[in-house]
């Protein structure tokens, strides 16, 4: 019977370190590589018996997992903040593959989810679509910075309205100053126009999913809404349940607690209050989440279910911040449960739920 190999690659832009450990969890080998694609295959070549490898999610992970996939008898991209064990001791390049190949053969490695190829020209433009978003919102916040730094009031979004740019860059003192407050107009105006094209590519991607057409009829999901989503889930299968996505998208309860259980009459009997919320879990994809939140506000402005039910128990005196995330859990699950089992959005069916 063949040998399990656990190898472990600690990738940097020049570089990969590389630790195999045997099954026992003895190093038998260790090299330097060029991060490179012919160099790595030529050393996961080399090794006989089964092998199992791993490295950290990052820049090049990605690129890794569809080169390395198939090649090995298992492959495990895992999560560099749970790898709690490598920041103890020394660090180095070496230690830190060693580590890795260890906690891989002891099974202690969360992994991160890297399947799906078909969905790759999606999630890249949802990614283009998701960065232009974030450097328009930088580069407004610049611009009333640099009006405010003025004292001139630019309350409002009349400042990032082209027709009204030229009366705001006569508010600003001739010169340098000027200039630099066309600067960063035109930069904004830069920033629309490529964040439009992303759009339209990335509605016209998902538009190749069927899927995308049933969760439109969601409350509070529109077709760029549904797009940016099924780029972030991937496929409803990872989820077992509705709790998981909840854990993944932010949404999950935390909740700890310490001498839960007491002894009456030799029985062990869990002590009342012994668990205690502590809010949602930290852990999690913060562009699913804030997509949920949203979709939630939008659903209980709009007459149906959601509203009713969010009006209601807004006059039983629940915080309007818990609601919202209940709301948002519960699109989450519905949204869960379309993508799992088919069908269609139906109000009728959640009143009666």
């Amino acid at each position: 019977m063949s040998e399990d190999k656990y190898i472990a690659f600690d990738v940097h832009q020049a570089t990969t370190v590389v630790s195999v450990m045997n099954a026992a969890g003895r190093e038998v080998k260790t090299a330097v590589l060029p991060t490179q694609a012919q160099p790595l295959l030529g050393f996961l070549e080399s090794l006989r018996g089964r092998l199992h490898l791993t490295l950290e999610e990052g820049t090049y992970a990605a690129w890794l997992y569809d080169l390395l996939q198939g090649r090995v008898a298992e492959l495990v991209v895992c999560d560099p903040r749970h790898n709690a064990l490598l920041k103890e001791g020394s660090k180095t390049d070496h230690q830190d593959a060693h580590r890795l190949a260890d906690l891989l053969r002891t099974g202690m490695l969360r992994p991160v989810y890297h399947g799906n190829r078909s969905l790759r020209n999606l999630r890249e433009l949802a990614h283009a679509y998701q960065a232009l978003v974030q450097d328009t919102t930088r580069v407004m916040n610049r611009i009333k910075a640099y009006y405010r730094s003025y004292g001139i009031d630019c309350a409002g979004r009349g400042v990032y309205s082209r027709k009204q740019r030229e009366s705001w860059l006569g508010r600003l003192p001739a010169g340098a100053s000027r200039v630099r407050g066309e600067l960063l107009h035109e930069q904004l105006e830069q920033l629309r126009s490529l964040r439009r094209r992303a759009r339209r590519e990335l509605l016209g991607e998902s538009r190749k999913y069927l899927v995308a057409a049933r969760l439109c009829g969601l409350p509070g999901f529109g077709p760029l809404r549904v797009a940016l989503l099924i780029a972030g889930m991937q496929t409803p299968h990872r989820f077992r349940t509705r709790g998981k996505l909840w854990s993944y998208s932010g949404l999950g309860l935390v909740q700890k607690g310490s001498s839960e259980y007491r002894l009456v009459e030799g029985r062990a009997v869990r002590r009342p209050g012994a668990l205690q919320l502590r809010g949602l879990n930290r852990s999690h994809r913060p562009g699913l989440k804030a997509l949920f939140k949203s979709a939630a506000l939008v659903a209980i402005r709009q007459p149906g279910p959601f509203q009713d039910y969010y009006q209601s128990r807004l006059q039983q005196g629940v915080d309007p911040a818990i609601l919202r995330v209940t709301v948002a859990r519960k699109l989450a699950a519905l949204v869960l449960s379309l993508w799992k089992k088919g069908g269609r959005y139906r109000a009728e069916g959640v009143k009666q739920a």
